[in-house]
């Protein structure tokens, strides 16, 4: 520990060392947009590289100037740039400004805060973050975060099972597991909430989504090998409301209906802020194959919850989100007994608590800030699984202890950051990031008739330093080392990190990173799913001599961006390489009375390589184009037994060489909008197993490429006189029904036997009221 006393003593030494200039001169100012106050907006003197944010009446004030000419630039989200050139002569003098910003045409220059844990904008982050809005997800009508996800370059979700349709995400090539999933920044996202959450968590209550593809993301600890994707709940910004009905009618036979609202109150000062959400969603099940069995299953979700902040004073900050997601989920066979009756079904009832709180005070002439957070995570869960037998020996036992289950998991966090700007370090500025956090981790889940149990507690305690570097105006290097010390593996863990932005002129960046990650033994998503498959339950279990699975990532990526007066367009293209080490991977084991068993084993190696691409372009707000396809291989250096009895495989089970999506919106007037959106998968192998009647051989199915059109239009009518916005929407969600005909039929089926899109072709209408 003696090395990292010597690091804190080194940045406290550091934090204190700034310069006092002695002339007295200082700006003031007042920035402005529709001549309204702008608050939060970054002020910055170039020649000096300092800044400071306007305060909540949008004024800004800069002191202990020197004497010359600067250039003093303003900018903030979703507005245009603007600079003024300034000229100071005169000591103990003060300069009057005034700023009006207009908004702009296009937000491909976000502020994010996920590549780095600080405010960064898009095109000056040393590593790529690409952000989902709430306008996108809007448009592409998504119902909940795992519908709005696939809209993400190098992302990938799909459904796993054909009972309960559980979901997972894939970034570049990898699983689930290898993805960390934040709530506000905050690794809440446990990893029985893995399996469901994605779907439990309504598009009603996220503000936006920053995602980080690949080992750029390792300041974030285990499993972020894959990536990061931190989803930022609604944040009050302004008085307002909305109420949301929407009507899905799916494929002429299942009805789905969803009510959300929204409200945001902010007091008069806007040192307050409050913002609610609710949501309810009511949909039945589908039976695609006319079998009694059903594909899609039912789902009854109601959600609530809340984000206020507080600002003390106007350099502190205090943020609380608090949410609770209850849902009822039941596939299977179409019938109104009880679970344990019919001849085959999963029945879940989930409670889930998710909160968060958040302390922030800037210091040093807002050159420092230290952030202080504590996060926790608790679901509890009542399950059934099961096949009601046709033996009649077994079905007494059946009857007299069926195989319901209790899970209960608790995820807590808490930690702190510090982080402070050097302006004047080495040839240019560095900001400097020290933090600390613990995550605990209980995940406990069991069914006692099949001798099935997990019950584990991992803890994990990470400290992280960074060096976010300016070493020129058009260079950037971002170095950082993370440190784990986990209580399932032996030694800490080191997981360095180095990424380099070069920026080329004005409208181009380069980027190469570097980066080191881990995943430890321990029962991930995919693990806590018991599937149907040979006329049992297939289960997982972890091999007791299951170690660490480590990663080194090297990525490199080139970003074109060219604005014209009303026009923008460009353009991504990156690399990605990830070198697994002892990867996991799951072995079948055999049977036993209850069904398929398999073990999370260590492999030899592996290796994902690829490209992804982007386009985009904006024209005058009017039309707007997103999209991105990824091409890549995911290979184990060994072939793995997959079936016993079937050749063993080198490729990634459930993985496409080739996948994309495409949003274009046209909105020709203010009060009209359309979008039509598009999804393909390539082909992959998939492991299916025999016991339906129409699967008499196991096999190793290759599935065929499938495509998925969307479309959807809006209307908005403005009634003035109440200040009120009432817009009415429709759609089809997957027009050309592009949807897995070859299910598995019967209680005997194999539920992982499942691709393609989410749903079959679905009409939908909603209509929506919002207001100030």
């Amino acid at each position: 520990m003696k090395a990292y006393k010597l690091l804190l003593v080194l940045f406290l030494i550091i934090l204190n060392h700034y310069s006092v200039h002695a002339q007295t001169n200082a700006i003031e100012g007042l920035v402005l947009s529709n001549k309204k106050v702008l608050p939060f907006a970054d002020v910055i003197i170039k020649e000096l590289n300092v800044g400071v944010k306007t305060n909540v009446e949008g004024r800004f004030l800069i002191t202990d100037l020197p004497n010359g000419q600067y250039h003093v630039q303003v900018r903030s989200i979703g507005f245009d740039n603007q600079e003024q050139e300034i000229s100071i002569s005169n000591s103990d003098s003060t300069l009057y400004l005034t700023f009006e910003l207009s908004s702009s045409a296009h937000v491909f220059e976000e502020v994010v805060v996920t590549g780095t844990k600080t405010e960064k904008r898009q095109t000056e982050s040393a590593v790529i973050v690409n952000v989902l809005s709430s306008t996108t997800l809007d448009n592409v009508q998504a119902c909940n975060l795992s519908e709005g996800l696939k809209f993400q370059p190098g992302l990938r979700v799909e459904t796993d099972c054909q009972t309960c349709n559980y979901t997972q995400l894939r970034m570049n090539g990898l699983g689930g597991g290898y993805s960390q999933i934040l709530v506000n920044g905050r690794p809440i996202f446990s990893p029985l909430t893995g399996l469901y959450g994605m779907e439990q968590m309504p598009v009603n209550m996220i503000e936006r989504i920053e995602v980080v593809r690949g080992g750029g993301s390792s300041l974030y600890g285990s499993s972020a090998i894959g990536g990061t994707v931190n989803v930022i709940t609604k944040i009050p910004r302004k008085n307002s409301f909305a109420l949301n009905y929407n009507y899905h009618s799916i494929a002429g036979q299942t009805n789905d209906h969803q009510l959300l609202g929204n409200g945001t109150l902010i007091n008069k000062n806007k040192k307050t802020g409050i913002s609610v959400f609710l949501n309810h969603r009511n949909r039945g099940m589908y039976d695609h194959n006319t079998d009694n069995y059903s594909e899609l299953p039912q789902i009854i979700n109601t959600s609530f919850g809340t984000n206020f902040f507080i600002l003390p004073t106007l350099n502190q900050k205090i943020e609380v989100s608090l949410s609770y997601l209850n849902e009822y989920r039941y596939g299977g066979e179409i019938t109104d007994k009880q679970a344990f009756l019919a001849q085959q079904a999963e029945e879940r009832t989930h409670d889930v608590w998710m909160g968060s709180v958040d302390y922030q005070v800037n210091f040093n002439e807002n050159k420092s800030s230290f952030i202080l957070y504590s996060a926790l995570q608790n679901t509890d869960r009542s399950h059934y699984t099961g096949i009601l037998p046709s033996d009649a020996t077994l079905f007494v036992k059946h009857i007299a202890n069926p195989p319901y289950g209790i899970s209960s998991v608790s995820t807590y966090n808490v930690g702190f950051q510090l982080n402070h700007k050097i302006k004047n370090f080495k040839f240019g500025s560095n900001v400097f990031t020290l933090g600390g956090e613990y995550i605990y981790d209980d995940v406990y889940d069991g069914i006692p008739a099949y001798n099935y149990l997990i019950d584990q507690i991992t803890e994990n305690f990470g400290v992280f330093l960074q060096s976010d570097w300016e070493l020129r105006e058009n260079l950037n290097l971002l170095t950082g080392l993370r440190t784990d010390f986990h209580s399932l593996v032996n030694q800490p863990i080191l997981n360095p990190r180095v990424s380099l932005l070069y920026k080329y002129k004005k409208h181009t960046q380069f980027r190469f990173n570097y980066g080191t990650g881990f995943r430890a033994p321990q029962a991930f998503d995919a693990d806590l799913h018991i599937a149907f498959a040979g006329g049992g339950v297939s289960r997982v279990s972890l091999s007791p001599e299951l170690g660490p699975e480590k990663s080194n990532s090297y990525g490199a990526s080139i970003n074109y961006d060219r604005p014209a007066n009303r026009f923008i367009a460009g353009f991504t293209l990156e690399g990605f390489y990830t070198r697994l080490q002892e990867a996991f991977f799951l072995k079948n084991i055999g049977k036993d009375d209850f069904g398929e068993r398999f073990e999370k084993q260590n492999g030899q190696g592996a290796t994902v390589k690829g490209i992804t691409v982007e386009l985009r372009a904006n024209y005058n707000k009017k039309v707007q184009l997103e999209s991105g396809y990824t091409i890549q291989n995911s290979l184990f250096d060994s072939a793995v037994t997959v079936i016993d009895g079937l050749p063993n495989q080198k490729v990634f089970m459930r993985t496409p060489n080739q996948y994309g999506f495409a949003v274009l919106t046209y909105a020709p007037l203010q009060v009209v909008n359309f979008t039509v959106n598009y999804v393909y998968t390539g082909a992959m192998i998939i492991p299916h197993f025999a016991g339906a009647p129409n699967q008499t051989e196991d096999e190793l199915f290759e599935s065929p490429n499938f495509s998925e059109l969307n479309a959807k239009f809006s209307y908005v009518h403005n009634i003035k006189r109440c200040k009120l916005n009432l817009e009415f929407y429709g759609g089809v969600k997957n027009i050309f029904n592009a949807y897995q005909n070859n299910f598995d039929t019967g209680k005997n089926r194999d539920s992982n036997f499942i691709y393609g899109p989410a749903q079959p072709r679905t009409f939908y209408t909603g209509i929506k009221i919002s207001g100030q």
